[in-house]
């Protein structure tokens, strides 16, 4: 697949990073907007770690909530990155939303008093109302929606994204997960589909497309490993983990090969192994593969260290079917199909592949699958689920609340992991916890092989 963002060209990479543990994290306090909490020794921690991590980055942008916990996370950070702090700008469009009547209080105790509200803070949140000192009410969530909107139109005006950059931002959960909302063109209603752990970091690429439209592209979401953890801690509800398979030789070379049975080459059989190693201590009880060898062997290695779990494999999952374009390079699709190729780059989901699916074929096996599996899932199981380019990319972008045309918002690296929880069941809306990463595979950035499926 040819990914929003042409390989090698990332005109704006926006590095996403929440602040460390604080005081109010580690008391279970709700922070809010009020300034309160600090950050604690573990927190600066985090920051170091977070700065090391990203040693190989140079940034052209330096953006930080002014509020303490935030500011002193991206202070300990750019010290241990090896970038002062001078250019720091201190940005009120970062502030974390604005929960004044419950700042301070225990989560329990805002469960107490306020039963209802909390409920609907924990369900609906962008229906949440919160009573001001004069009386008057507000809603924090669309407020914080407004807010975020205004700091990506700001910050992508200041760094063009016909130019190329890479800029920091460090702010607090509720802020980032609005501001990964408004890159993606989503409404406040699929905030609790996103999860941000203390000192994450998250990866987006920003483009200007045809017609000034903005092309973005998440490149990874919630990533810790750089902090000792692999993925973060799961809670109630069955997890799925989410596997690309390993490279091939078709990857490699650019060649189209969707339902072609290519093997792994060598990189991808060593990319299988270090996702067997990353996922080593992670609980896996059942596991599931497209019937095809390259993802099936990769499964096969990461269940190396989980000996017992059963394998089971389904058509469902089979990468998409190209028809006459399969073990074709792009340049020869580009001859033969100059319109159609320009198509699917621009607009997926009007492509009908000659002699192939469409990507609403994909769309519609790929989820019905999906689903069947986190049904047959009890509440304390975790399944490995590990298929292809598209048929991540289709699943995911479902669980997102996108659509079928923005499957290039996805990236998917070859043996690349995401986490999917389902904290209400797998009848309730899932989390994508994290997605896409690739720590275990050479670093923050993904540096695997962009070629075709």
């Amino acid at each position: 697949m040819v990914p929003a963002v042409a390989p090698g060209v990332v005109p704006v990479r926006l590095v996403l990073v929440r602040h460390g543990l604080s005081s109010f994290n580690t008391e279970h306090r709700v922070q809010g907007r009020d300034d309160l909490s600090s950050l604690t020794p573990e927190g600066r921690d985090q920051a170091s770690r977070t700065g090391a991590a990203l040693r190989g980055l140079t940034f052209q942008g330096l953006y930080s909530s002014p509020l303490s916990r935030a500011r002193d996370t991206a202070e300990a950070l750019l010290a241990s990155h090896g970038t002062g702090a001078g250019d720091l700008l201190l940005d009120d469009d970062l502030l974390e939303i604005d929960l004044a009547p419950w700042s301070g209080l225990l989560r329990s105790e805002v469960a107490q008093r306020h039963p209802e509200a909390e409920r609907l803070w924990r369900e609906r949140p962008e229906s949440l109302e919160l009573a001001r000192p004069d009386g008057s009410t507000y809603r924090p969530l669309p407020e914080l929606m407004v807010q975020a909107g205004r700091f990506v139109d700001r910050l992508l005006q200041e760094h063009d994204p016909a130019g190329e950059a890479t800029v920091l931002v460090v702010g607090h959960n509720a802020i980032l997960r609005c501001v990964l909302l408004q890159l993606l063109g989503l409404d406040a209603s699929g905030f609790r589909r996103l999860r941000l752990e203390n000192a994450s970091i998250s990866v987006l690429n920003v483009s200007q497309g045809p017609e000034e439209r903005r092309q973005v592209q998440i490149e990874s979401l919630n990533g810790i490993a750089h902090l000792g953890v692999p993925v973060p801690s799961r809670g109630r509800g069955p997890r799925l983990l989410l596997v690309r398979h390993g490279e091939t030789d078709w990857n490699r070379q650019g060649r189209f090969q969707g339902q072609i049975d290519i093997p792994l080459n060598a990189n991808g059989h060593r990319q299988a192994e270090a996702a067997r190693a990353f996922l080593a201590d992670v609980p896996i009880d059942r596991a599931y593969t497209s019937a095809m060898a390259r993802p099936r062997q990769t499964a096969e290695a990461i269940l190396g260290s989980h000996p017992g779990v059963p394998l089971t494999s389904t058509t469902g999952l089979l990468e998409i079917g190209h028809g006459l374009w399969e073990g074709r390079l792009e340049q020869e699709i580009a001859e033969g199909w100059p319109q159609l190729l320009a198509d699917w780059k621009r607009a997926p989901e009007t492509v009908q592949m000659p002699g192939g699916e469409t990507i609403h074929d994909v769309w519609e096996r790929s989820l019905r699958t999906w689903s069947r599996i986190a049904a047959g899932l009890d509440a304390s199981e975790t399944a490995l689920v590990v298929a292809h380019d598209a048929v991540n990319k289709a699943i995911l972008c479902a669980l997102l609340g996108l659509s079928p045309g923005d499957i290039w918002a996805v990236k998917q690296g070859n043996g690349g992991v995401t986490v999917i929880d389902y904290p209400g069941g797998a009848d309730a809306p899932p989390v994508v916890t994290s997605l896409n990463l690739t720590h275990h595979l050479g670093g923050v950035i993904d540096r695997t092989a962009a070629g075709a499926l």
